[in-house]
């Protein structure tokens, strides 16, 4: 007798021959019992009641109360039997029927248990009924089995009616659940059954599916008006030129390289303009706006980028930081913008759109574009941790230049803010640091939605393969323009020096390094980690240096706020990531201090390019640890293109790292493979396991 019943053992239906159902009674307390009266749920009533009486039942032993509880009455002073689910298992209590015999029993699939059941037990309690046994199941990891009392006949047929229910519900026959559609369900389960089609399966017919691509894709493009991209009228100063003098001017002009990646055919390439007037002699509006400005000349990648832009031909335009790229670009995006078929106020939406990296680069962008007033062009900077209802509302109610960072960007296209297909002019500016910062997926979902026959320029101070590729696939046919090399080289008018150092007399060094700056000087510290920011900013402000933060995880409040407090010279030193060494066009910044090495080659040209912008002069200092010596002789390539002093250190420290790589090589070439003799990895002749022990 388990701890639970009731502590006599006599048989209530010897005491109770006559059982008569009750009728529910609110319990004393106000909560409610099946049973009536003040009966707990459980064994022991309130109270000192006769525990000897009916009260003092066990609940399971109390006659059956109908449909609520799912009981029915005791038949034959027999004790009740119940039948129920709980947790996937049937189960039965309970005397068996007089003249049962031993359990019939068999295993079922555990997809087909659902068809037995039935939902919510439906379907056995039917069986039962209609055929007196009682059917007990166990589920399994793979099967059920499946357990039925009674009489012979009983279980013989409580068996085969199982058997039609499993036959019916197989993936042969037809289901009794189905789903509105008419698709079956397996086994009263909310999922569709897979459709298994009888027809063989035939080979994917390429050719006709690139057909159809070709096809929809005109389809889509169908109704967008025509696009005007030549706007060039070259000056007869410009044509006179001869081969002989326009090479020698690209030369003289920290060499010049020009080159069509059209594939067949090449075109000729434009002569070099020397002068603005050369350049826009058709255009006085944009002549008022440079001579505004005060520019005295163009810059080499101006000079070679101007013609070939409004030409109308796509660009790839790599130059060292502060020459003069924003520009290379931006006056021929007017151009193009003005003289389109369509008047800008009659199209649907933005003309010019330009992609950047970081918030800043973007800011500073949308800065140098408000600059220049040419015919009513409205302008509008869409970035992460801005305004996003303000940049929706200016959106919507219609700009022509959207200069934008991809992730905000791609927010407001997703959400239906932004249309692109009225974008005749692209331009991906810091191309490279996009893919770096993983920006590639949102540009292929915005560059899904420009026109095809669009315009496109591209803009770096680096070639790295990443760039290559992404010029493969987002410009058609372009012509490059690099100035000087395509080898990385830092800005030659940067004094760049290194120091051996160890990590822990790092931060020493700075402070010292900053006590002794002159008043006039402006100072860019680069660090690795936003903590170190954090870091060296707090010991600065405690020896009462006043100092300004830059990194990603400030707002974009505060970053504004310590760019603008850097460039006005309210504070003269500024701590920051990498997210400064893109763009950022502080004119007066003196030094640049790399506390921390960058983790590649090419993050270090873009931050010794802060300094020495526009042909002033520059200063670079970095230190270099023992940990860093990868990219030692990396490093002292870049200093010997740019002429600068190679410490001895450095020069034994990539030494030291080429051996250890070659020997770390020859390491690998004589561990044996892996292979699978037996399912052993790599086991010696000796049948040792692992990796060889034996190292030549």
């Amino acid at each position: 007798m388990s701890d639970w019943e009731a502590d006599n053992d006599e048989d209530p239906s010897q005491t109770n021959p006559s059982v008569v159902q009750r009728e529910w009674v609110p319990s004393v307390s106000g909560k409610s019992s099946p049973f009536g009266g003040e009966r707990s749920w459980g064994a022991k009533p309130r109270g000192t009641a006769d525990r000897g009486g009916p009260r003092w039942e066990n609940w399971r032993e109390t006659e059956r109360r109908g449909d609520s509880w799912g009981r029915a009455p005791a038949r034959g002073g027999e004790r009740e039997r119940f039948c129920g689910i709980r947790g996937g298992l049937t189960w039965r209590r309970g005397d068996r029927d007089a003249g049962s015999t031993a359990p019939l029993s068999f295993n079922v699939e555990i997809s087909m248990i659902g068809a037995v059941i039935g939902r919510g037990g439906a379907k056995i309690r039917e069986l039962e009924e209609n055929t007196g046994a009682r059917i007990k199941i166990n589920r399994g990891d793979y099967e059920g089995e499946v357990k039925i009392f009674g009489s012979s006949e009983a279980q013989i047929r409580a068996k085969q009616l199982i058997d039609e229910l499993i036959e019916r519900n197989s993936e042969s026959g037809p289901n009794y659940n189905r789903n509105e559609q008419g698709r079956k369900l397996t086994n009263g389960s909310c999922w569709v059954a897979p459709v298994q089609s009888k027809e063989p399966l035939l080979p994917i017919d390429w050719a006709a599916i690139r057909e159809n691509r070709t096809k929809y894709a005109a389809m889509k493009w169908e109704d967008l008006p025509p696009i005007n991209k030549e706007f060039y009228t070259e000056a007869k100063s410009v044509a006179d030129l001869t081969l002989g003098e326009v090479a020698t001017w690209r030369k003289e002009n920290n060499n010049i390289i020009v080159d069509d990646l059209k594939e067949g055919d090449k075109r000729p390439i434009p002569n070099p303009v020397r002068t603005f007037e050369e350049a826009f002699q058709q255009y006085p509006g944009i002549m008022d706006n440079i001579i505004r400005v005060g520019f005295q000349r163009p810059t080499p990648i101006q000079s070679q980028a101007w013609p070939i832009v409004l030409q109308g031909f796509d660009l790839i335009g790599i130059a060292q930081t502060g020459t003069g790229k924003t520009l290379a670009y931006l006056l021929p995006g007017f151009i193009h913008l003005d003289l389109q078929p369509i008047p800008r106020e009659q199209r649907e939406g933005p003309g010019m759109l330009v992609l950047t990296p970081t918030r800043e680069l973007a800011l500073q962008i949308e800065a140098e574009c408000s600059k220049y007033s040419y015919k009513g062009i409205t302008s509008i900077c869409v970035y992460g941790g801005g305004d996003r209802q303000a940049q929706i509302k200016v959106v919507t109610k219609g700009v022509d230049i959207v200069i934008a960072t991809p992730g905000r960007l791609h927010d407001l296209q997703m959400n239906g803010f932004v249309n692109l297909r009225s974008i005749t002019y692209l331009v991906l500016d810091e191309a490279d640091r996009m893919l770096d910062m993983g920006f590639e997926p949102q540009i292929m979902k915005i560059i899904l939605d420009i026109r095809p026959d669009r315009q496109t320029v591209m803009t770096s101070a680096t070639w790295p393969p990443g760039v290559r590729r992404l010029s493969k696939s987002y410009l058609k046919d372009p012509m490059m323009v690099y100035v000087g090399t395509l080898d990385l080289a830092a800005v030659n008018t940067v004094e760049q020096g290194v120091l051996i150092i160890a990590q822990e007399e790092k931060k020493a060094f700075t402070l010292e390094f900053v006590q002794n700056m002159m008043p006039e000087d402006k100072v860019l510290i680069f660090v690795g980690k936003k903590i170190v920011v954090d870091d060296l900013s707090s010991d600065f402000c405690l020896q009462g240096i006043p100092v300004q933060s830059l990194h990603g995880d400030r707002e974009q409040c505060d970053r504004e706020q310590a760019l603008d407090d850097f460039k006005k010279g309210k504070v003269r030193i500024l701590i920051a990531t990498d997210l400064a060494s893109r763009g950022l066009d502080v004119h007066d910044i003196s030094h640049v201090f790399n506390y921390d090495f960058p983790r590649n080659i090419e993050e270090y040209v873009h931050r010794v390019g802060r300094t020495g912008r526009a042909g002033r002069s520059g200063v670079s200092l970095t230190l270099v640890t023992r940990n860093d010596w990868k990219v030692a002789s990396e490093l002292i390539n870049i200093l010997e293109r740019a002429h600068q002093f190679v410490p001895e250190e450095l020069v034994l420290m990539a030494d030291r790292y080429e051996k250890h790589r070659l020997e770390k090589q020859r390491e690998r070439e004589l561990v044996e493979p892996r292979g699978g003799d037996g399912g052993r990895r790599g086991r010696d002749r000796d049948g040792y396991g692992g990796r060889s022990n034996r190292r030549f």
